[in-house]
């Protein structure tokens, strides 16, 4: 039998808003190292393939689309890229993938970030670009402004995704860029030869010469090329348009299917987005579903608790994703019956922390071990190792070509 792939995505205390307030919980501490070294060298106790961390570039908000100016919800964060890299050391076989925002950063301070976290996690680094969804953060910059979404616009997916298309369109480009920043010093360029004084090669150090509709970025990278040539990207895909940035540039893609027959539909409409977009047999694409999961061993438990902290918060939590409750061993039924769709793995979304990222941990994965879907052992050491994805050869090296080098 195949191994299932398994993620959990880390956020605050967890994805209900009323976590923090659990007893378990450790709000005084969400900005400490310790406190995310913590989480994540459990989800590497788990074995699990890696992490992704949130990060936006406004306050959390309680509604996708508006500022708000609520004081009972978590608000501030760390900036999730430093976040993996003071985490890289302290880790040795799961993925770190941050989130960024690629509507107001540079493509060229994108890319030195994350192939800098590879370099820190000896080839352990994933990356999920994620366009901005609130006007409301434009401001912060001051050089452009963002379609603002209505009331009606995000009760549909569809409709954020049209509104939004010329953002994902730049999305396009700015992973296109990253990755051609990535390839733009071939493997063995750097030569540091003490005898003849020769650090460098500058024939395998390339120009990327990249101009699109938004803008242009010469290159070369200032980082040599990540262990891995390429870190993973990951785009989490609601809709066509994301879909389709997914299929143009990811390695992963995160679906949210409300059911069986859902995840049937979506992974369909991403396959017919792939059929539009070009890529090597050698360049699969994996696929995961997203689930926000609260989970106890006694039956109903996990559903109670759920009540619980619903009333806590005094709203019904809901989700883009499915919100199961339940107990391990049901949620491995679920993920076995859904993996027969088409996915290779899961991203779970931790209900409460660290409750529900334990019983991952100690109780769900040792349920998929002894049916034997999961792995007992890190059997690789790189992130596309884990997801046994090929590590590509540089475009720039394919070539043969010195046109454009560095020298």
């Amino acid at each position: 039998m195949t191994h299932l792939h398994l993620a959990v995505a880390l956020d605050g205390t967890g994805w209900h808003p009323a976590a923090w307030r659990e007893p378990d919980a450790r709000p005084a501490e969400i900005l400490t190292a310790r406190y995310w070294a913590g989480l994540v060298t459990e989800a590497e106790r788990g074995l699990l393939d890696f992490v992704t961390i949130e990060d936006t570039l406004g306050l959390q908000t309680s509604a996708f689309h508006l500022p708000d100016d609520r004081t009972d919800h978590v608000r501030g964060r760390l900036d999730a890229v430093l976040l993996a890299a003071a985490l890289a050391p302290l880790t040795s076989h799961i993925g770190l993938v941050p989130t960024t925002n690629v509507t107001h950063t540079e493509p060229f301070h994108l890319a030195i970030g994350i192939a800098s976290l590879d370099h820190a996690s000896l080839g352990r680094a994933g990356w999920r670009p994620q366009i901005t969804s609130r006007a409301a953060d434009a401001a912060h910059f001051g050089r452009r402004t963002t379609p603002q979404l209505t009331d009606e616009d995000v009760r549909d997916s569809e409709l954020i995704a049209a509104r939004l298309r010329e953002l994902f369109g730049e999305a396009h480009e700015v992973v296109e860029a990253v990755r051609r920043l990535w390839d733009s010093w071939e493997d063995d360029a750097e030569i540091r030869d003490t005898a003849t004084g020769r650090y460098l090669d500058g024939d395998k150090v390339h120009h990327v010469d990249f101009t699109g509709e938004h803008f242009s970025v010469r290159g070369p990278s200032i980082t040599p090329r990540p262990p891995q040539g390429q870190p993973v990207v990951a785009v989490l895909a609601h809709a066509g348009t994301p879909y389709e940035l997914a299929a143009a540039g990811a390695d992963v893609v995160f679906v949210t299917p409300q059911s069986r027959a859902d995840a049937v539909t979506r992974l369909g409409e991403f396959d017919r987005a792939r059929q539009r977009f070009e890529r090597p047999a050698e360049e699969p694409i994996r696929a995961f579903a997203d689930l926000v999961v609260f989970l106890d061993e006694e039956p109903g438990r996990a559903a109670e608790r759920k009540r619980r902290l619903d009333e806590t918060d005094g709203s019904v939590f809901g989700s883009d994703a499915l919100v199961f409750t339940g107990t391990p061993a049901e949620l491995a039924d679920l993920l076995l019956d859904w993996r027969g769709t088409g996915l290779d793995g899961f991203r779970l979304r931790p209900g409460a922390l660290p409750h529900d990222l334990a019983a991952i941990t100690r109780a769900l994965v040792p349920e998929l071990q002894r049916r034997g879907a999961f792995r007992t052992a890190y059997a690789a050491d790189t992130l596309r190792g884990l997801l046994g994805l090929p590590r590509p050869v540089s475009r720039y090296a394919r070539a043969g070509a010195p046109a454009g080098a560095v020298g």
